[in-house]
């Protein structure tokens, strides 16, 4: 095992796997976050941006795009992160930040070019060993739902698995896409618009894919933050894993991690426990 895994409750750990090992394969999926979860907190050493953070920084739009977003960002990012703000508000609050950030994006010219440019950056990496999980769950055919409440998600993602040829036919992407006119402007955002306080499984529920994945009741969750334990809230399941990678500050948040999480790995670790813990779990 690696020196940067943490299992809060063993014996908890060892009956769950057991439990999914008995119902196998055929009941089982993965739902997962992107950023910081699938890919890396650091690329060459440095931390890595959002999605969006690196269409926003990278001048590919109109001049004052840049700046318009930033005054957004800090107009709304203060709200996202106060926990004294009440759920239903902050959800009020988010939906009307992406909603106006889609508006400005659009008026600012999106282009599929602009998001081709964003995945050949250089700055999204997928994390150590992660060929050999999207493999594996491709060989036993069993569905990864990836849930990311990027403002430029759903392409992005796509295209960046297409680059690394691992956009696989068990991986489903729940995110933020757009409908394009036949120049491959942004004209319109498709509904509903996902930000981090309704990312839960609800969208899962009224995807098309649900049906696919409805009568599957076992889970192994990926994250990379508290809220990210709220992708499985609305679904029905029996036996769940939850495993977070915890990349930054660790001495001050483990102790709430190991509130919300069975398994935490550290400093940015690579998927090397996850691909073993899939090994144990699909006999």
């Amino acid at each position: 095992m690696e020196e940067n895994i943490i299992i809060v409750d063993p014996e908890k750990l060892e009956k769950t796997k057991e439990l999914i090992r008995r119902d196998g394969f055929e009941k089982f999926y993965v739902i997962s976050d992107f950023d910081r979860t699938l890919t890396t907190a650091f690329v060459d050493g440095k931390s890595a941006p959002s999605l969006i953070s690196i269409l926003r920084d990278g001048n590919f739009l109109t001049p004052d795009y840049a700046e318009k977003a930033h005054v957004l960002y800090n107009k709304y990012h203060p709200i996202e992160i106060d926990p004294n703000i009440e759920k239903e508000e902050k959800k009020k609050l988010m939906h009307e930040w992406w909603s106006t950030h889609f508006d400005l994006l659009i008026k600012s010219g999106l282009n599929k070019k602009d998001l081709e440019k964003v995945v050949d950056s250089g700055k999204i990496k997928f994390r150590e060993d992660f060929e050999e999980f999207s493999d594996f769950l491709n060989r036993k055919n069993i569905p990864l739902i990836i849930i990311s409440s990027s403002g430029i998600g759903g392409e992005v993602i796509s295209l960046y698995l297409k680059k690394a040829k691992k956009l696989y036919n068990n991986t489903y992407i729940l995110s933020n896409s757009y409908e394009w006119d036949k120049d491959g402007k942004a004209i319109a955002v498709k509904k509903p618009i996902i930000h981090g306080m309704n990312k839960n499984g609800e969208l899962i529920k009224s995807s098309p894919f649900f049906k696919i994945i409805g009568k599957r009741k076992n889970i192994l969750l990926l994250g990379d933050s508290l809220d990210d334990v709220d992708m499985i809230k609305g679904l029905d399941y029996e036996n769940l894993i939850k495993v977070s990678f915890l990349n930054e500050d660790i001495e001050g948040s483990i102790d709430k991690y190991k509130l919300y999480y069975d398994t935490i790995a550290l400093n940015d670790s690579s998927m090397f426990f996850v691909n073993n813990l899939l090994k144990e779990l699909i006999k």
